[in-house]
């Protein structure tokens, strides 16, 4: 019996994280209009929302000290804080799309020593660097129309959600000479999934429908590729964040991707990073965040941020 009661709590606990439930509706919403049902369900979404937690990395920082010119990077991280959010819907029948777009400013944290004589070694830490950025991430969603009540939140369901993609902003102008072009991901039993445009590759939040959020088990492991186009030819900082919750920012983990190649193609390098992570225990939605910055951003205390995000929601069971 009592095996039977924790099968049945944890089929719960999963229905509840991986589906829409109608539950997730107030009885006492006063939505009328479609548009802003739409703005409310893509809020309450945790495969859209998974997102942000793993982009802001705000307590992976702890340092404080003095600034040198050239640093020995340990830790990096990076603190977020949401200034706008513009959501675009577009009606056609019974679907709808939508184009949402986050604008961040941003402070990276290097904590770091300048003693060249034990370059990233965790005991030497005397340094700590804040770099001022603005960054915005764009992303799409198409929503399907699935009654016709008087009650706009429960008409339209999020039938499928793009993968976000971001960049380092100045003057509204992306800055990056740095630009990732293709990412793949490897499941532990050898599928993948292959993405070079991340704002038109969808991944389906409704059953019944072709490509799905992946979903993985808890511990496994996933290796991701990245193919990127730099400007520079030194080994540029690229990163992994994955496992953080909306609210609870305990299971965030954050590992640096390796360089696998590189070549000059005679305008710019391009090169292969690669890493694997492993999902953690804890069931629900998540997103994988790559970040992608050139050595000088994290190397030395007066180089502006430049950078490129992508972000690849899955789940875990």
């Amino acid at each position: 019996m009592k095996k039977l009661f924790l099968f049945l709590v944890s089929i719960s606990f999963l229905f509840v994280a991986c589906s829409q439930d109608d539950s997730l509706l107030t009885s006492q919403d006063n939505i009328s209009s479609d548009q802003a049902a739409i703005t409310q369900l893509i809020g309450e979404d945790e495969a859209i929302q998974s997102f942000e937690p793993n982009y802001n990395e705000e307590d992976i920082m702890d340092y404080f000290g003095k600034v040198a010119q050239t640093v020995y990077p340990v830790r990096v991280g990076q603190r977020m804080r949401l200034t706008d959010k513009n959501i675009d819907v577009q009606v056609d029948g019974d679907s709808a799309f939508v184009s949402v777009t986050d604008s961040f400013e941003g402070i990276l944290f290097i904590a770091a020593s300048y003693d060249e004589f034990n370059p990233g070694d965790p005991n030497v830490v005397d340094t700590l660097l804040q770099k001022s950025f603005t960054s915005q991430v764009k992303r799409n969603i198409i929503m399907i129309k699935v009654a016709n009540t008087d009650r706009p939140l429960l008409n339209w369901r999020v039938k499928s959600i793009s993968l976000p993609e971001g960049g380092t902003l100045e003057n509204d102008v992306f800055t990056s000479k740095i630009q990732i072009n293709k990412m793949i991901i490897t499941f532990q039993n050898g599928d993948t999934m292959e993405i070079t445009d991340p704002n038109n590759y969808f991944l389906s939040r409704m059953p019944g429908f072709n490509n799905q959020v992946p979903v993985f088990g808890r511990g496994e492991e996933i290796t991701v590729n990245i193919e990127l186009q730099s400007a520079y030819a030194d080994t540029d900082f690229v990163s992994v964040t994955w496992g953080g919750i909306r609210g609870i920012g305990n299971y965030r983990a954050k590992r640096k991707l390796e360089l696998v190649s590189s070549e000059f193609d005679g305008t710019n390098y391009q090169k292969i990073y690669q890493q694997t992570f492993t999902t953690n225990f804890v069931p629900g939605f998540r997103h994988a965040v790559i970040n992608a910055m050139p050595k000088q951003v994290v190397y030395d205390d007066s180089t502006p941020v430049e950078q490129n995000s992508w972000g690849m929601p899955y789940a875990v069971r």
